[in-house]
């Protein structure tokens, strides 16, 4: 193997290793993301600045965040490690940190929860078979009981007080960035980051605890703003409505529509991926973005989820809405600018190249440790596919299929959306639903995914057939499914 596969698979490795962690942490937050917006209703509304102060419901606001949430995210991390034996211990173990430190626990939650988890998990299986019938109940409560307790105890005196240090060098840290106005670079790495794929992590796994504990003290904060702001890929993808060719071009508009107004950012990463320059007006219009909310002081009372222009006019606390407005806008003139001056100066080789086909060759060429050069040709790629689809077996009675992405709750959403419609027309009666990698059910006959998200979920699901798609909104996959169930059926 040449030192160019090597590096190219070393870094395609850690990508996938960073990922995987940014999944995990980001998967104990998002289910629980109700409580948060909840949290985040009540705080605007009821604290003494907020739309209808009033004493009494304010009283909800501190036993949330210190309490409710923090547990919420300490079990939802056991369940994932070890099912809701895990999530009990977890929590229990979360309850610790919570006491042992004066500020919200979410890192700490994050900490404790999959630990205690994982501890009773290995009792568990060391224990296995060794129980005498009709013991079982005792031995499992009175060990998760013991466990537990003996976990708080050490998360008391532990986790909480090692855990608040960090969080407090960690808002110091952003809080100097702030102050130095430097804060707006931070999405040259947040853009670059989401179209990887790691938006859910960036966003919920590391922004969203240091904000809410931001948003406690001050009531809102910029940092919900960072990664979710519309506004640059709004600007990309009027860009494409305007100078954009082929079925880029016309399928640009509706995917405006579910990006600003749905939420769902994934939909407008295909479009960079096929012009990988454009990731300059992602980052451009990012830093304008941010820059333009702290000028004009402005923020969110809680985490955006999903993305989209609703959520947070939902979530913008009295008097913030000129500068929400103001930065979503800023943001997308930027990147609107800065896309329609690459896409009408750039080269394209192929006018009429869609969308899907052009996806294709940039996942080739970030994926290229897979096939060894830094340029495939069409016959390549259609080999690369077909050597997918021999690697997954092939099912004929098909019951389910389940389409994955990150969080279970955007892109996958909108395609399983898609493919009901399509499968419906055809009078094709299987069961399509939308799951996040982690929660593939193991009776999933098909599982659908991007092609960055494949082989995690491959590990998740093996024994499912496993289809590889680059754009959920647009896929040439799902005329071939609908035909072959047709014939199948």
């Amino acid at each position: 193997m040449s030192s160019v596969d090597a590096k190219s698979e070393t870094s395609g490795g850690i990508r996938v290793g960073v990922q995987k962690f940014g999944r995990f942490l980001s998967g104990m937050v998002m289910p629980n993301m109700g409580a948060f917006i909840a949290w985040g209703l009540i705080t605007a509304l009821f604290i003494p600045k907020g739309w209808f102060p009033n004493a009494d419901f304010a009283l909800l606001v501190d036993p949330m965040i210190k309490y409710l949430l923090p547990l919420l995210i300490g079990y939802t991390g056991g369940t994932m490690v070890h099912g809701q034996r895990g999530g009990v211990v977890g929590a229990i173990m979360t309850i610790g940190v919570i006491v042992g430190s004066d500020i919200p626990m979410f890192l700490g939650a994050m900490i404790a929860g999959p630990l205690g988890a994982w501890v009773i998990k290995k009792f568990d299986k060391a224990v296995d078979g060794k129980i005498k019938s009709g013991f079982e109940m005792l031995v499992n409560n009175f060990s998760a009981g013991i466990i537990g307790g003996i976990l708080a105890l050490l998360a008391l005196k532990g986790i909480g007080p090692f855990v608040e240090a960090i969080s407090k060098v960690l808002s110091a840290g952003v809080e100097a960035l702030m102050n130095a106005g430097l804060l707006p670079l931070v999405n040259l790495i947040i853009e670059p980051g989401k179209v990887l794929f790691l938006n859910n992590a960036i966003n919920h796994g590391i922004l969203t605890p240091i904000a809410t504990d931001q948003a406690r003290e001050l009531g809102q904060s910029v940092l919900f703003m960072l990664e979710s702001n519309p506004g640059p890929g709004l600007g990309i993808l009027l860009a494409y409505c305007f100078f954009g060719r082929g079925s880029a071009k016309s399928s640009a508009p509706g995917a405006v529509i579910i990006h600003f107004f749905g939420g769902i950012h994934e939909i407008y990463f295909p479009y960079i991926l096929m012009r990988p320059i454009l990731i300059l007006a992602a980052m451009a219009g990012g830093v304008a973005g941010t820059l333009t909310f702290m000028l004009t002081g402005a923020g969110l009372v809680s985490a955006p989820s999903p993305g989209s222009i609703i959520a947070y006019s939902l979530l913008t606390p009295k008097g913030g809405y000129l500068g929400m407005f103001a930065g979503v806008a800023v943001a997308a003139i930027i990147s609107f600018l800065v896309a329609s001056i690459l896409l009408k100066t750039g080269k394209q080789k192929n006018d009429e190249e869609d969308l899907d086909s052009a996806s294709n060759r940039m996942k080739d060429m970030k994926n290229q440790g897979k096939t060894g050069n830094l340029t495939v040709d069409k016959d390549n790629r259609e080999a690369d596919r077909a050597a997918d689809i021999a690697s997954s077996a092939v099912k004929t009675d098909i019951n389910k299929i389940v389409f994955s992405c990150d969080a279970g709750m955007g892109s996958s959403a909108m395609g399983a959306s898609i493919l009901r419609k399509k499968m419906k027309a055809a009078g094709v009666d299987v069961a399509v639903t939308n799951t996040a990698i982690s929660e593939i059910p193991q009776d999933a006959d098909i599982v659908i995914t991007q092609k960055t998200l494949t082989d995690r979920a491959k590990s998740v699901a093996p024994n499912a057939e496993h289809i590889s798609i680059d754009n959920f909104l647009k896929s040439p996959e799902y005329e071939a499914l609908v035909e072959r169930l047709k014939s199948d059926s």
